[in-house]
């Protein structure tokens, strides 16, 4: 089979694909109507976020056999008709889930103890102590709110603290050891804090919103590293300024280019206004972004798709 890599990945992906007989093509530069023009020649792609495979690029892959997206999600594919196509698509959940897991931690210890703002104070000078007492974990309630890969990584990591762990799941019976699963009233009465670990779909495309703010019984802090798009800024940022959130750990923005390249194709003024927030933690949709991940994204796509095609 010839495979086209649209993305540059772990070089396992390329060097295991060879073993198999595989023949590999790379294109890191053209464009999308580029690609188009040749797609029919290829068996395979692998990509992770550079454009959007779509029904009109999928109608030209006429001999297209296998999609791998060397990430979490398959948003930025038209599943549906990658399915009538009988297209195998493959993703990488179990890949990155461990790497996301422990930023999601990270950044809420960070939060809850001023790490960020009081790192930035002794920095120019400033010994602060009371401003950056901070608060412990123990004693709180964790709500996860999608529970797959991400958030059972996530939860796992929270076993050596004294907390209880909720989740809240579309899907039933998915609680396990890690977390029991709740109804949504029950999540909203109890949660300190609330992780976003679910992919972007038309229902989670602004889920956290003022409505969903206001419906949490308590202040509580919000962690997303799943999808931007799912939280509304301008909604956080009111929610931020009253106090109903405490802190914001944000590893993906609202405002993101589908590439994930390049910061963002603008810059409204909550951003501005988040970026000046002592309470809130910014990174650059890292969170899955580890040294190891990189490795067993590659890995995992690989074993997919020679399961079912060799």
């Amino acid at each position: 089979m010839k495979v086209l890599h649209l993305d540059t990945n772990h070089p396992l992906l390329i060097e295991q694909f060879a073993e198999l007989g595989f023949e590999n093509h790379e294109d890191y530069t053209s464009t999308k109507e580029e690609v188009e023009k040749k797609i029919h020649e290829y068996d395979g792609i692998i990509i992770r976020s550079r454009f959007t495979i779509d029904q009109q690029f999928l109608e030209k892959a006429t001999n297209l056999k296998f999609i791998g997206r060397v990430g979490a999600g398959l948003e930025n594919i038209d599943t549906d008709y990658a399915k009538y196509k009988n297209i195998f698509m493959a993703s990488a959940p179990e890949g990155n889930r461990n790497a996301v897991g422990e930023h999601a931690l990270g950044m809420l210890l960070s939060l809850m103890n001023h790490m960020g703002k009081a790192d930035r104070q002794v920095r120019k000078g400033k010994w602060k102590r009371e401003q950056n007492r901070g608060v412990e974990l123990d004693g709180k309630t964790v709500g996860i709110i999608g529970y797959g890969n991400m958030g059972k990584a996530f939860a796992k990591k929270l076993r050596g603290f004294d907390v209880e762990v909720i989740c809240y799941d579309i899907v039933g019976g998915v609680g396990d050891e890690n977390a029991r699963q709740v109804g949504i009233m029950e999540f909203q009465q109890r949660s300190d804090v609330i992780s976003l670990h679910v992919p972007q779909t038309e229902q989670t495309i602004g889920m956290v919103n003022s409505e969903f703010i206001e419906k949490i019984h308590k202040p509580f802090w919000l962690l997303n590293t799943a999808r931007g798009k799912c939280v509304v800024t301008k909604d956080l940022v009111e929610a931020l300024k009253s106090g109903k959130v405490l802190g914001a750990g944000l590893d993906v923005l609202e405002y993101e280019q589908k590439s994930f390249e390049n910061m963002f194709a603008q810059k409204p003024k909550a951003f501005k206004y988040l970026r000046k927030a002592k309470n809130v933690l910014l990174t650059p949709h890292v969170a899955g972004w580890t040294v190891e991940s990189k490795e067993k994204l590659a890995q995992t796509i690989v074993d997919k798709v020679k399961e079912r095609f060799c």
